[in-house]
């Protein structure tokens, strides 16, 4: 499998390269344009955020980045021609991001992004959370034409009303719903990181491979994420998730992803297990 990483140095650079300021208020310079929002499954604070310009997970040297205030507020100053064309990544950090929910720091670190084609440069509107990872990852295995399709998709696997805008803040929306099947998800993807994020001294390594994999495997069980009283469901869910991680195949050169319609199995109409070579099927 392909790894990534993430340094120790990229992510207390996050605050200090071009690009930094979670807290609003931020001037753009000439030229340039602000991407901001906030980051949740409870409100996050003290999360790594970046425009992901080459897809892999990573904070590289060139990409504008932040951490969010308190409130899981953040704004990225970046080029006009790049708003929409590339996905948001944000990052918790074990021990350091503050999940606002609880008001503890997150006990496993894990990974949320933001489909680069619902990315707006209106102020406040690039709302990122275990919804709109999961809509990023639907989008990537080329089963969807439209945003609109993948959200009703996935407002379905989750039994939410037809018209569910599951890109919005829902706790601004005071969806509760929304909220509760958002910290099921993200509570399913820390505890699985220890098969999807690794350490190497003070590198952090992310396997797209099977952070996709995992993302597949949640959207196939999505009913059983929803409510609040689905512990046992969420346990058998945890063990499904760590045998399907575990037989992962390996990848060879030029083969960084594993196919998402292969990986989004049991969820997906006409979907394919055809293999891809050096990036996503379309």
């Amino acid at each position: 499998m392909k790894s990534y990483t993430l340094t120790a140095a990229a992510l207390l650079a996050a605050g200090l390269i071009a690009g930094c300021g979670g807290g609003g208020g931020t001037t753009p310079v000439a030229g340039t344009s602000l991407v901001s929002g906030k980051v949740a499954d409870g409100y996050l604070g003290g999360a790594t955020v970046f425009l992901d310009k080459n897809g892999n997970y990573q904070l590289d040297a060139g990409e504008p980045s932040t951490t969010t205030d308190e409130n899981g507020n953040y704004t990225l100053t970046v080029d006009p021609a790049d708003v929409g064309k590339y996905p948001i990544v944000a990052l918790a950090i074990k021990g350091q991001t503050i999940d606002k929910d609880t008001g503890m720091a997150v006990t496993s670190s894990y990974v949320l992004s933001m489909p680069a084609m619902a990315i707006s440069g209106t102020v406040s509107s690039n709302f990122i959370s275990p919804m709109t990872s999961e809509l990023r990852e639907m989008m990537e295995t080329g089963k969807y034409a439209t945003m609109q399709q993948a959200m009703t998709d996935l407002a379905a696997k989750l039994k939410m009303p037809a018209g569910t805008n599951m890109l919005e803040d829902y706790m601004l929306a005071n969806n509760t719903a929304m909220h509760t099947a958002a910290q099921n998800m993200a509570s399913l993807m820390g505890s699985r990181m220890v098969q999807v994020m690794g350490t190497s001294g003070t590198t952090t390594t992310v396997d797209v491979n099977s952070y996709r994999g995992m993302m597949g495997t949640i959207f196939s069980n999505m009913s059983s994420i929803k409510g609040s009283n689905s512990q046992t469901a969420m346990t058998t869910l945890m063990g499904t998730m760590t045998t399907a991680l575990g037989n992962m195949p390996m990848t060879g050169a030029g083969q960084p992803y594993t196919n998402m319609s292969t990986a989004f199995r049991g969820g997906m109409m006409g979907r394919t297990s055809a293999t891809t070579t050096g990036g996503m099927m379309p």
